[in-house]
């Protein structure tokens, strides 16, 4: 038979017959020391179960594969494989990112800027020109998201590898909400791919957890992985396994949530609560033809509504909701909705009234309802 597809793949991720049992799951592999024998050789091949143990470095492998790279990591948190790329940026790089990104992200690019360990420009999202004239020949490192959060903003990861590559910088892309069944950012033209697995990975908001992917295995990725070994920054045995059961069901949970987040998305066009409704699914949306060409299985379960009447009619919008859940985070089977500015402070460039939405696996005209219904109320109540 042919080779079998990456979706294939990805569901059979944990299906490894046990030999001694004949379980279809792997067992969860909790040791963190391996024995040795009576000439002090190691029984097995581990030592020690930082950096991995048997349990992550299978899960690490499927993300490998899935990303058609040569390696990829586990971390504790998609934080934690944040800080190990800007620990590996030398003192002094410069480092180029986005106005608008996850502004945990941002926030460690500033915390690293105040302590005078790097130098950092920032640049809209998507804004080639600008991206273009901040290029320096010192430039270590271009960081950006796509789509980014919360207004998703796409960015030409093709083209922002040119520019990264044409000085000699690394580009890293953060695919959190573009997960590799949709988007292969290293095939595009990324060095590095980061996603918190805890979202759109894992699926079923239980687990916290980051992945590291490289195109190579070259220096910048060895020091990633001296990081990531000496800080402790990995995951428990258990987390890993979560994270490796919720792959199997990704690419069947993503299609449904892109396709009811582009049906709600169309449907609240035209809603007069609205001003505006960002998603990069409809055609109106400024980076929908980058999109298209960068999103080949779905444009995810992220949108984000800007509410008439601001900050207020925004607060209340998204504490009327009954199926959604006020609640941080993204990529679940649970739809969530979360007012943006005050999570992010007043130093934040979100807009006062923009709603940010999760769209889970619930019915999506029960979703549609509910957001209408928590519109007009919101609206009723001025």
């Amino acid at each position: 038979m042919t080779a079998p597809t990456r979706t294939t793949l990805t569901v059979q991720a944990m299906h490894a017959i046990d030999q001694i049992t004949g379980a279809v799951i792997p067992p969860i592999h909790p040791a963190t020391t391996y024995a040795r024998g009576a000439d002090n050789q190691l029984i097995g091949e581990q030592d020690y179960r930082r950096p991995s143990g048997p349990t992550e470095k299978q899960a690490a492998r499927v993300m490998a594969m899935l990303e058609d790279a040569p390696e990829a990591k586990l971390f504790s948190s998609g934080m934690a494989a944040i800080a190990a790329v800007i620990e590996s940026v030398p003192t002094g790089g410069h480092v180029i990112a986005q106005t608008e990104m996850y502004y945990g992200a941002k926030l460690l690019l500033q915390r690293a800027v105040a302590k005078q360990r790097i130098t950092l420009d920032l640049v809209a999202p998507g804004d080639l020109p600008a991206l273009t004239a901040a290029a320096r020949p010192d430039t270590d490192l271009i960081w950006i998201e796509s789509p980014a959060n919360p207004s998703w903003a796409v960015v030409d990861i093709p083209r922002a590898a040119e520019i990264a590559h044409a000085v000699g910088a690394t580009l890293g892309v953060d695919s959190t909400c573009a997960p590799p069944c949709t988007t292969q950012a290293l095939a595009l033209g990324a060095d590095i791919v980061m996603h918190s697995a805890t979202k759109y990975l894992n699926g079923h908001s239980d687990v916290l957890a980051g992945v590291l992917a490289t195109r190579e295995t070259d220096p910048r990725w060895e020091e990633i992985g001296e990081i990531h070994s000496k800080t402790g920054a990995v995951p428990g045995a258990f987390e890993t396994w979560l994270l490796m059961r919720g792959l199997r069901t990704l690419w069947v949970r993503f299609e449904r949530q892109s396709a009811s987040a582009l049906a709600i998305a169309e449907a609240l066009q035209a809603d007069a609560g609205l001003e505006a409704v960002l998603y990069p699914g409809l055609p109106g949306h400024p980076g929908h033809a980058v999109a298209t060409r960068q999103m080949t299985n779905g444009f995810g379960g992220m949108l984000s509504l800007h509410i008439a009447g601001g900050y207020e009619a925004a607060a209340r919008f998204a504490a009327a909701t009954k199926l959604f859940t006020q609640a941080t985070s993204l990529g679940g089977v649970e739809s969530l909705i979360e007012h943006r500015k005050p999570i992010e402070g007043p130093d934040s460039p979100v807009a006062d009234n923009l709603v940010r939405l999760s769209v889970g696996l619930e019915d999506p005209a029960d979703l549609l309802a509910d957001l209408r219904e928590a519109l007009a109320g919101s609206h009723n109540a001025v």
